[in-house]
């Protein structure tokens, strides 16, 4: 089922959460094991992320470091696939512009076709792991927004290169990143909302923002949306704070503000288990805020752990 029909279906705030795959070379049964408590909550999909390709240095006999390209955590579309028929929930495979060629793509396409995944989350992706800026991949996409031209065109039954008869109706739900706090690259929260309609004009369906702890950028961000002629649902991405690291590490990648009374609050514990503690009570008054305004959906950020997740949900849900 589409995300959209998900949200048009419920009568309440829908809980989600996004998931990595495992390194490759582990098993799939961490990760299970971090979905199944998850489950008492009954998501109506889980979004699985993808990795972009990296260089890795190999020491050689002699010495000398051979440099080769990798992907790391490969396997988002298996993983979907299994989680489709272990939990009968929907999945939400992300496609990336970066470390994929157009080509590429559409085979990911055609197989989610085949494995009955409806959604697809369309993302331009971060630089690759020791690039200073993003590059586009030869034969690729430069920006999220011709990713989700390529979907919709696959979606009136156009191919890349093929004349096709069609014989079965594609119609992939497409969703797209929105910034609360503005995109890294772009100028100003202006012309990065014009980009975020131009999505939307291109045929994406649904907006998940990146993680904010302001609700307050989150509520400024929507109505900003929507007065500029953006009317389809608007999710919240939600992340618990779990260690100290995280008030460096979060803004460093993220770009972001966190509260300073998160802030101080994080700053005076005295391990990482109190860190946690207050990162969970922190986000549950900040759900039930945003419950409080009857977002669509509740999706949270794991980021492959689900224990405070859990926490969480149990105490909005």
């Amino acid at each position: 089922m589409k995300i959209t029909d998900h949200i048009k279906k419920a009568k309440k705030t829908l809980f989600s959460f996004e998931i990595i795959p495992p390194v490759k070379g582990k098993s799939i049964q961490e990760l299970y094991s971090n979905i199944d408590p998850l489950m008492e909550f009954k998501p109506p999909f889980i979004d699985v992320t993808t990795s972009r390709e990296e260089f890795i240095y190999i020491e050689k006999k002699n010495g000398l470091l051979e440099k080769k390209l990798t992907r790391m955590r490969p396997g988002t579309l298996g993983i979907c696939a299994a989680i489709q028929n272990k939990y009968d929930v929907d999945t939400v495979p992300h496609l990336l512009c970066g470390g994929f060629t157009q080509q590429e793509t559409e085979y990911l396409l055609v197989d989610c076709q085949y494995l009955e995944i409806d959604n697809v989350m369309a993302l331009r992706g971060d630089a690759r792991k020791g690039d200073k800026r993003f590059e586009c991949t030869e034969g690729g996409h430069e920006f999220a927004i011709d990713l989700v031209k390529q979907v919709e065109q696959l979606n009136k039954g156009h191919y890349l290169h093929d004349v096709i008869e069609i014989s079965c109706d594609v119609d992939f739900c497409i969703g797209v990143a929105g910034y609360p706090e503005k995109h890294e690259e772009s100028p100003s929260m202006k012309t990065d909302l014009k980009r975020l309609k131009n999505k939307v004009d291109a045929g994406a369906h649904y907006v998940v923002t990146q993680m904010f702890f302001d609700n307050k950028k989150y509520f400024e961000f929507v109505k900003a949306a929507r007065d500029i002629g953006i009317t389809v649902p608007i999710i919240p991405g939600i992340k618990p704070i779990a260690t100290k690291r995280h008030l460096q590490l979060l803004p460093q990648t993220f770009h972001l503000d966190i509260p300073q009374d998160l802030v101080d609050a994080v700053e005076n514990c005295k391990t990482n288990k109190d860190v946690r503690q207050v990162g969970v009570e922190f986000c549950i008054e900040q759900c039930r805020e945003l419950l409080a305004h009857n977002v669509p959906v509740l999706h949270f950020y794991s980021m492959g752990k689900s224990d405070n997740i859990y926490d969480i949900a149990k105490a909005i849900f």
